[in-house]
């Protein structure tokens, strides 16, 4: 045994701890069945190391084995491995010395049951659900009148063919620009976003078709991908899905604004029917002529109504009428003129007499007189006998003319002179 070792003179010698995981090491590296082993297990105690590896165990009902995915190989993986999973790894049986124990090595790694795209896709699908893509409140609206229509799809696909075929015979009135894509193998989904993202970034067309026809799950996978769901998500234009049939959906059908069940579908869905357009015009045009007739009808009994009186008739009598109320308004206006103009001379009457009553004239008509004096061609009136002095020039106003006089005596009242001596 390895453990036990002669030295030549009878004695054994032990083997160190590193020495034994070594000899195993060796022992294990040197069976072929051993390194390249499929197992199949239910993973526990899984941990996503914050530097890449991936740590955990693979058990079954009975016994249990450690393994490692080294961060290379598990960038590689297209789902999220969790507890409980059922896996099948690809890899090979090796020793980690340092802890003295043996371990998988796993390089590959395969879901069971549900399938690695199936796992994939439901993965996908609820992280960009959490983070609203789907929601129908980003929906956009699908114009109803598009004049140009882009279409990201295979050139040289049935689906194309078939877009076209609609498009030119439903609305050939709008402008198609087609951008060629991979819609099938590793190069697909980035060829199908870069095209997505062109139409939305130029603002190319008014909707946005983009698909493929039919087939297996592995044929429509570019459509589950998240670049392709993000570049889909983020157009800035509205969108028609239109991947493979009916029963086949895809992430990319909920991004998008609208989703039809096949690339037919969506030719149909994003453009009216010429036809039925011709239809509704011709009975939108009956219509206008009908309501048309039924106007001029209406007015054509509104005319004859008025060519019916009496006025349109014998329109003399009209003439007289009008004569007849020109003729009473004419007299109402006469009539009430001469109220005013009489009202007015009463008016002007007594604002004369009362005028003539404050007016000297009438004072000297009483028999009264004006006195006043002329100095430097102005005339100072006088009101008192003690303005006057012997000698003075004065001139005396009557109702009739006037007289110049000589102040030859001034007698003043005695009682104003007593009070002036008072003062």
């Amino acid at each position: 045994m390895y453990g036990a070792l002669s030295n030549g003179c009878g004695s054994l010698t032990a083997a160190s701890v590193s020495e034994l995981n070594d000899y195993i090491q060796r022992l294990i590296s040197c069976d072929e069945g051993l390194q390249t082993v499929y197992v199949q297990g239910e993973i526990s105690n899984f941990t996503d190391h914050r530097s890449g590896h991936l740590y955990f165990t693979l058990k079954d009902e009975q016994s249990a084995i450690r393994a490692v995915m080294f961060r290379r190989e598990a960038a590689g993986l297209r789902f999220r491995p969790s507890d409980g999973m059922r896996v099948t790894v690809f890899g090979r049986v090796d020793v980690f010395k340092a802890a003295g124990q043996y371990q998988l090595y796993v390089s590959l790694m395969q879901p069971d049951g549900i399938g690695n795209l199936a796992l994939l896709y439901e993965q996908l699908k609820a992280k960009l659900t959490a983070e609203g893509l789907f929601d129908a409140a980003r929906k956009k609206k699908i114009p109803r009148y598009p004049r140009k229509i882009g279409v990201v799809t295979s050139p040289t696909g049935a689906a194309v063919r078939d877009i076209m075929n609609i498009l030119g015979r439903r609305y050939p009135s709008a402008d198609i620009l087609l951008y060629p894509s991979l819609v099938q193998g590793n190069e697909a989904p980035s060829d199908i976003a870069k095209g997505i993202r062109w139409f939305s970034d130029h603002q190319a067309a008014d909707v946005l078709i983009f698909g493929r026809g039919g087939g297996s799950m592995e044929d429509l996978f570019a459509f589950n991908t998240e670049e392709v769901v993000r570049a889909v998500a983020a157009c800035r234009i509205p969108t028609i899905s239109a991947v493979g049939h009916e029963t086949d959906w895809t992430l990319s059908d909920f991004a998008a604004d609208l989703r039809a069940p096949t690339p037919s579908a969506a030719a149909e869905l994003a453009v009216p029917d010429r036809k039925e357009l011709q239809s509704r015009i011709s009975s939108l045009g009956d219509s206008a002529i009908n309501a048309v007739y039924d106007l001029l009808k209406r007015q054509r009994k509104e005319l004859d109504r008025f060519g019916s009186a009496r006025t349109m008739r014998m329109p003399q009598v009209l003439l007289e009428e009008r004569e007849l109320q020109l003729a009473r308004l004419g007299e109402k206006l006469e009539s009430s003129g001469k109220f005013r103009l009489e009202k007015a001379e009463h008016a002007l009457q007594k604002a004369s007499a009362s005028l003539d009553a404050l007016s000297p004239l009438s004072t000297l008509a009483r028999g009264y007189a004006v006195v006043y004096r002329e100095a430097d061609n102005q005339k100072e009136m006088l009101f008192r006998a003690s303005s006057v002095k012997e000698g003075d020039s004065v001139t005396l106003r009557f109702a009739d003319g006037s007289v110049r006089a000589c102040a030859e005596k001034i007698d003043l009242n005695k009682k104003k002179q007593l009070s002036k001596k008072e003062r």
